[in-house]
């Protein structure tokens, strides 16, 4: 069976590797089918080809695609533009991928929809996702609750629906919670992967990153520790299945 390619854009080590384990976890993948590239510490191979991988799952990370250019640091820009140059391949391709928080900023941009930090940003919190039409009959999400809990923190956000899109999930702020493109490309602006541990060791690490006054850091950990993500978590269940053979 082939593997996932999990790419991963957190330049905190401790950070990346407990996401890492996450998605393993949600995403019942053995640790053998998982390639995983940290995008702070190297680059894509040269030689990379979708046809040796099952799918993609892209984790979250402190960058904003709608940062001006003059603010990011050479770290950042080099990070966006090595996954930015995947999706032409994975739009026209319809390659299975996830991407999750950032990564649904990365495919409104890449379809030229607006994503900004004017609207719809979330503070570090427990929200509420609810399925559209569209969400209950999407293979990934049809055996889960209508309403189911998840996480969220988040600066930036899709203005607006990108164009060949679905809307499968929305929020009662975020309207934009997960969406499809063609029939296999995802992206949720929450985090799938993340429980009330994932969301606790964040919380310390990105304490002083803009999220949310550092002062609030012990309320949010307490906010988010019991919740309840076991549906949310299944998503990444659902695309690991499907895509996993």
């Amino acid at each position: 069976m082939k593997p996932f390619l999990i790419l991963q854009l957190r330049p905190e080590t401790e950070a990346a590797d407990e996401e890492f384990a996450a998605m393993l976890r949600r995403g019942q993948l053995a640790p053998e089918r998982a390639h995983r590239i940290r995008l702070d510490q190297a680059p894509l191979p040269p030689d990379l080809s979708l046809d040796d991988y099952a799918g993609i799952i892209v984790g979250g990370g402190p960058g904003c695609v709608s940062d001006p250019p003059e603010s990011r640091s050479p770290l950042e820009a080099r990070i966006e533009a090595t996954i930015l140059s995947l999706m032409p391949q994975v739009t026209a391709r319809d390659f299975p991928f996830m991407g999750c928080c950032y990564g649904i900023g990365i495919l409104g941009h890449h379809l030229g929809a607006p994503v900004s930090k004017t609207q719809y940003g979330e503070p570090v919190s427990p929200t509420e996702a609810t399925r559209t039409p569209d969400g209950a009959a999407d293979p990934l999400l049809a055996d889960l609750p209508e309403r189911f809990h998840i996480l969220v923190g988040h600066k930036e956000a899709l203005d607006d629906l990108p164009a060949g899109c679905v809307h499968l999930l929305e929020g009662p702020r975020c309207p934009y919670q997960m969406i499809r493109h063609g029939s296999n490309v995802y992206a949720t602006q929450f985090h799938p992967e993340a429980d009330g541990t994932s969301f606790a060791l964040r919380i310390r690490i990105y304490r002083d990153k803009g999220y949310f006054p550092p002062e609030q850091a012990q309320e949010l950990t307490d906010a988010c520790r019991d919740v309840a993500t076991e549906a949310s978590g299944q998503i990444l269940t659902h695309f690991v299945a499907r895509y996993g053979g």
